[in-house]
């Protein structure tokens, strides 16, 4: 089925107030054939809210804790990125799970209050380098698919983003055949679990797409846009993706 493409952007712990400039320098784009999200530090999601005001440019959350409030210091909640302006949130980025020791369950609660706050939740999967060279890549994508996607996740509020953990500064880059076979997994787990639902479900690419690797990448079965890191950073290069994922 035709689905709408998604050029999403994660800022990571990167930007201040003065990188609204970027944003400005965005909201000129062609965006009328694809979705833009932007995910910015918390601290700016909701200025950068009101300033993308009247363009086709969204605001989404990088994380959210489970609960919708409570003893949580440094926590924010679904609620709160709602409320900032946020139409989404990423979930179980590799960061998190690496860093911050997030599993699927933990992942799948965090979808789930995404979900209850109104948010679209961008539930991110991927193997790691070990993983992959054991022969284990599609096994370990489909059992996180399996743990981190909440039983009643639909295309209207569920987008699938794969990352190549072991192609993150290793200097080892998938091949096309590499996307499109985890692609056509994911897309078959998604049918056989979520029918309709899951055929509608985007699923994103999310291994160092630039500008100049965009439009091969999204021309690649079962891709539908991307999850873009420092290339979203500045304006001139997430706008030439945009423009690839606006088609």
């Amino acid at each position: 089925m035709a689905r709408r493409k998604i050029a999403a952007g994660n800022w990571k712990m990167n930007g201040l107030a003065a990188s609204v400039a970027e944003l400005e320098a965005l909201k000129a784009v062609d965006a009328s054939a694809c979705d833009v999200i932007l995910c910015p530090p918390a601290t700016l999601i909701a200025g950068f809210a009101a300033a993308a005001q009247g363009s086709a440019i969204k605001m989404g959350g990088q994380d959210c804790h489970s609960d919708a409030s409570g003893a949580h210091t440094g926590d924010i909640s679904a609620e709160m990125l709602a409320e900032a302006g946020a139409i989404a949130v990423i979930v179980g980025h590799s960061e998190r799970r690496a860093d911050h020791g997030e599993d699927d369950a933990m992942v799948r609660a965090k979808a789930e209050a995404a979900h209850r706050a109104g948010l679209i939740a961008i539930v991110c999967l991927g193997e790691t380098e070990a993983e992959r060279d054991a022969g284990d890549a599609l096994a370990v994508v489909s059992g996180q698919l399996a743990g981190s996607l909440p039983d009643g996740a639909t295309a209207a509020d569920t987008v699938v983003a794969y990352e190549p953990v072991w192609a993150i500064g290793t200097g080892r880059t998938p091949s096309l055949d590499d996307i499109a076979e985890m692609h056509d997994a994911i897309r078959a787990e998604l049918i056989k679990r979520f029918g309709a639902e899951g055929d509608g479900m985007r699923v994103l690419y999310g291994g160092s797409v630039k500008p100049g690797n965009a439009a091969e990448i999204f021309a690649v079965s079962n891709v539908d846009g991307g999850l873009v890191g420092g290339a979203s950073l500045k304006a001139s290069d997430f706008s030439a993706i945009i423009a690839a994922a606006n088609g």
